[in-house]
């Protein structure tokens, strides 16, 4: 006898619950106890819903459904406080996601709450250095958690380790919202009190499984409580859906990955260049409408001695010129690993190519790397077990 195939219920609206529950002959208010169970009270398991009744919690298990909640297979944590997860799913799949306890100051200058915050935290660390006499206490900084769209990648960045797990499969839009609920969950998360921000940046390319990467936000924003300005979503540059995100009512913040100043050096690093190059990119990003005070994030690798050059500075800044007023710059030292034949940039290189485009009025940020001793920062995710050779600290 072929075991009973499961269904997860998260991931369904409460639209969606409602026509199950109705269905199996329940009132349609039990889809609401049922979304608040699953979404809120992040329980896991069909039999400790207590305001669903012996009978219906029976029911739903002998009709084959499940709550749908990822398990954690392993949990690494790092010295900085990140920890990368490793999250299991029915077939057998496993996704990372990323806690970073305190953020990585990708936010910063994006025009939300988010980047104000992290504007302040920076300004608090500078009149901590300067010694300045009465300065405000800054509030501690949100919480971030990034997240996976895709088990592996078909984007194929030289300088991405998830690139070498290939294209596997999709997430559903319950596999995306489980990473976020079952981190919140691993840290006791009051999201009354508590500041969190997403991004997703983890395994994958969200704009190519664009439905249930936005089912996800919806359900993130209408039932888990966690606002769209509070959420960034980072593409390699899939023209097409930049457009369609663009009509979303609701939908996060916009970063696109640059890596390169010219479609030479960005092809050379990023093959998805030949299909849609940095002119398409640029006149996408050029329509892609802005909420009041919303700026776009451009991100930009820096590889040692491929793009950090000060002539790649400058035609970084000759590229966005007609985006400048509307965008900022997170540049991101390179973060190695196995198999990656790409080297990390000097710091020296890093603080002039940021001032370089400062000078010429690009707002840039250099983001802080977070848990590279276990795999956790931007690029690194591989699903990597063995942790033996650890990945330097150096910035």
């Amino acid at each position: 006898m072929t075991s009973q195939r499961k269904f997860g219920l998260l991931g369904l609206s409460v639209q969606q619950l409602t026509e199950l529950v109705t269905g199996l002959g329940e009132p349609g208010y039990r889809a609401r106890q049922l979304a608040q169970a699953l979404y809120c009270e992040r329980c896991g398991e069909l039999s400790s819903i207590s305001t669903l009744s012996r009978e219906f919690r029976e029911r739903l298990a002998e009709e084959g459904y499940v709550a749908g909640m990822p398990e954690v297979e392993r949990r690494f944590q790092s010295r900085d406080g990140t920890v990368r997860y490793l999250l299991g799913f029915a077939d057998g799949q496993t996704v990372e996601t990323v806690w970073m306890p305190e953020g990585d100051g990708g936010e910063a200058g994006d025009g939300s709450a988010a980047g104000d915050e992290e504007l302040a935290a920076e300004a608090g660390a500078t009149a901590v250095r300067s010694r300045t006499p009465r300065r405000a206490k800054a509030a501690p900084l949100p919480a971030t958690i990034c997240v996976s769209s895709q088990v592996g990648c078909a984007v194929n960045c030289r300088f991405c380790m998830t690139a070498q797990l290939g294209a596997i499969r999709d997430l559903s839009a319950g596999e995306i919202v489980g990473q976020v609920l079952a981190v919140l969950k691993d840290h006791s998360v009051d999201l009354a009190s508590r500041r969190i921000n997403l991004v997703f940046m983890g395994q994958g390319e969200p704009l190519l499984n664009y439905d249930s990467f936005m089912q996800a936000v919806r359900l993130l924003v209408d039932e888990v409580g966690i606002a769209e300005s509070r959420m960034t979503v980072s593409t390699s540059g899939i023209v097409p859906r930049i457009a369609d995100l663009g009509r979303e009512p609701v939908r996060p913040k916009l970063a696109i990955s640059l890596n390169g100043s010219n479609d030479i050096v960005r092809e050379s690093v990023m093959p998805i260049n030949r299909k849609w190059n940095l002119a398409a990119l640029m006149e996408a990003a050029q329509n892609f409408p802005l909420r009041p005070r919303e700026k776009l994030t451009f991100e930009y690798v820096l590889l040692g001695g491929v793009d950090d050059s000060l002539e790649n500075a400058r035609e970084l800044v000759r590229l966005l010129a007609p985006v400048r007023e509307r965008s900022k710059v997170n540049l991101i030292a390179l973060n190695p690993g196995p198999e990656i034949p790409y080297s990390m940039p000097e710091p020296e290189s890093v603080t002039a190519f940021q001032q370089a485009l400062i000078a010429a009025g690009v707002p840039a940020f250099v983001r802080r790397p977070r848990g590279r001793d276990i795999y956790a920062a931007c690029g690194q995710l591989r699903r990597t077990v063995e942790l033996v050779k650890v990945a330097p600290d150096g910035n």
